[in-house]
This record gives structure tokens, C-alpha cells and sequence, in this order.
């Protein structure tokens, strides 16, 4: 749905940034990503407010994140908190929306949906659920629904490591406890919708595809703006454009 300038509008969705490192380049992934788009809410989590927050991204101030596992327990466990709408877009600031037209309605059909993952290797543990059934989408840029946000907290998930030894929360959701969020009738995309949505791996599959949104630059994502720290004075002059 459109407004009368043609603005994508996503009344729906929040645009939602959680970090505590590179915050200037995230505001400045935060800034382009509105670009076209009109969202139901914009929202900056971080342990300290940067200077000269652009107005319309609203700040809340959360616990210093000081390492990968810290941000992923947040978001497994804690984003629901603090977002009032129906679905949450996470961006980094290595991962934004570049192509606004390349939305889709059908993405809404999903709570879950992330840039489509490479097929495991052979004996491989990665990207895998705990039947061992591959699981080819996942990523944490990303978009998630309200309801699948606050599940791992109401039903208390235990916070362990997934199969491959780490943390990472998007593999802890999508592969390790895929069945948990599909018992609840939680879906998340496949990969012919979800390559459609971002890019992270060069893989086949998305090969001719302008995706909505990427995830770090590599192969075809080299050609996506990439934000710089600027001395303070000039950021002083960007954050409104």
C-alpha cells in the first residue's frame, strides 16, 4: 500500500536497530532503509543515545551489549519488549533495505524470513534442525513477527548453544528450535520466497535477484552503500538527509 507521495507504507512493521558498536553507521543504515518507506514505528536500542539522533528515530536505552552472545540473548529474549507492532525489520549497520520496490505483500506471511543460507556440507552441522532436516533460511537481518518475538520467553526456551557451538541467535530460532516455533504454528519462509527478500550467501539460487534488503557485502551485495564514521562536525550536516 502507498500514500500519496508513493511512499511505501509499512504501518505494520518497525524498523528496528540493536547495538552498542558502529552506532553512526547504523543511523546512517537506519536513514537510507526509510528511504520510500513509511513505517508504523523506527526504533534505536542502545546502551548510550548518540549525538544528534535524527527526530525521527525513536531511542530507548537498553544494557551495554558488549559481546555477540549478549546481543543474541537480547534478541531472543528481550526485543518483544519494546516493539508495539505487529513485526519487527532488523537491520545492521552492515545490512539495510537498498530496494524498497522490491517489497512483497507475502512477506507479511511469514514470522520469520532472512536471507536464504548455502546447503550444509557433508557431515556439517550448521544449518541443520535437531532431526538433522537442512534449514536453508535464517540470517539475523531480518523480519519477525510480534508473536514469534515473544515465544521463547513465554514458554521459558532454555538458552544453550546450538549445534555448531555458538550462540547465534538466528541459527538458536530457525534451526534448533524450529520445531518448538512451528508447534506454536509459527512459519518461517522458504527459500523461494526468502531470496526474494535479502542477500547474505552467494548462493545459485539468487542469481539475477534484486533483493529488498542484504546482509554484508560480498559478491553481488559489494555494490550497497557502505557508511563511514565521519568527524563529528559533518555528521552534524548528515543526519537529516
Amino acid at each position: 500500500m502507498k500514500d500519496k507521495k508513493r511512499k511505501l507504507c509499512l504501518g505494520r512493521v518497525t524498523l528496528v536497530a540493536v547495538s552498542s558498536v558502529h552506532m553512526y553507521e547504523t543511523v546512517r543504515a537506519m536513514k537510507y532503509s526509510m528511504r520510500g518507506i513509511v513505517f508504523g514505528d523506527v526504533l534505536l536500542l542502545s546502551h548510550k543515545k548518540p549525538f544528534g539522533l535524527p527526530w525521527d528515530i525513536r531511542f530507548e536505552k537498553i544494557e551495554r551489549l558488549d559481546c555477540v552472545d549478549a546481543y543474541s540473548y537480547f534478541m531472543v529474549y528481550k526485543l518483544h519488549q519494546y516493539v508495539n507492532t505487529d513485526y519487527a525489520l532488523i537491520v545492521h549497520h552492515d545490512g539495510f533495505v537498498v530496494n524498497p520496490c522490491a517489497w512483497k505483500g507475502e512477506f507479511l506471511d511469514y514470522d520469520y524470513i532472512g536471507a536464504p543460507w548455502r546447503m550444509p556440507l557433508p557431515g556439517e552441522n550448521r544449518y541443520r534442525d535437531k532431526d538433522g532436516n537442512i534449514c536453508r533460511v535464517g540470517n539475523g537481518v531480518s523480519l519477525r513477527s510480534k508473536a514469534l518475538l515473544c515465544l521463547p520467553s513465554e514458554e521459558s526456551w532454555q538458552w544453550e548453544k546450538n549445534a555448531s557451538g555458538t550462540y547465534n541467535e538466528d541459527c538458536f530460532l530457525c534451526c534448533d528450535n524450529r520445531h518448538k516455533l512451528e508447534a506454536a504454528g509459527l512459519r518461517i519462509a522458504p527459500l523461494e520466497v526468502a531470496k526474494y527478500f535479502s542477500h547474505e550467501q552467494m548462493i545459485p539460487e539468487i542469481e539475477g535477484i534484486e533483493p529488498f534488503l542484504f546482509h554484508q557485502w560480498r559478491g553481488s551485495n559489494r555494490k550497497y552503500p557502505q557508511f563511514r564514521n565521519y568527524p563529528e562536525l559533518v555528521r552534524r550536516k548528515l543526519w537529516g538527509k
